[in-house]
């Protein structure tokens, strides 16, 4: 199993219905060292920024998701985001769609 840090949209009930099918459990959880800026990508979508400073956090959901449900995530992120993997508060480790710079 895989986990996926989500701080936007695949927090959403319909969201997570259309794209994995079914409606995730998740748990409450917070990476450190980003911050969380609304309305960054295409003017609508949330992102989170890397600062490198420990005192920044971002709060989020933990989903446990299969190889195959982060495939369909990419395809719902889009090229705006790229998937990374990050330490948890709680100390496990999951992946989070961070901006795409390329």
């Amino acid at each position: 199993m895989e986990y996926l840090f989500t701080y936007g949209t695949l927090q959403d009930l319909q969201v997570q219905e259309y794209i994995f099918g079914r409606i995730l459990k998740g748990v409450p959880d917070a990476i450190h060292g980003f911050k969380k800026m609304e309305n960054a990508v295409y003017g609508r979508y949330p992102l989170v920024l890397r600062t490198n400073n420990l005192q920044d956090k971002v709060e989020g959901q933990v989903y446990e998701v299969t190889e195959t449900d982060l495939k369909k995530a990419d395809i719902y992120e889009t090229s705006a985001y790229k998937r990374e993997q990050f330490p948890l508060e709680s100390g496990g480790t999951a992946w989070v769609y961070v901006e795409n710079s390329k």
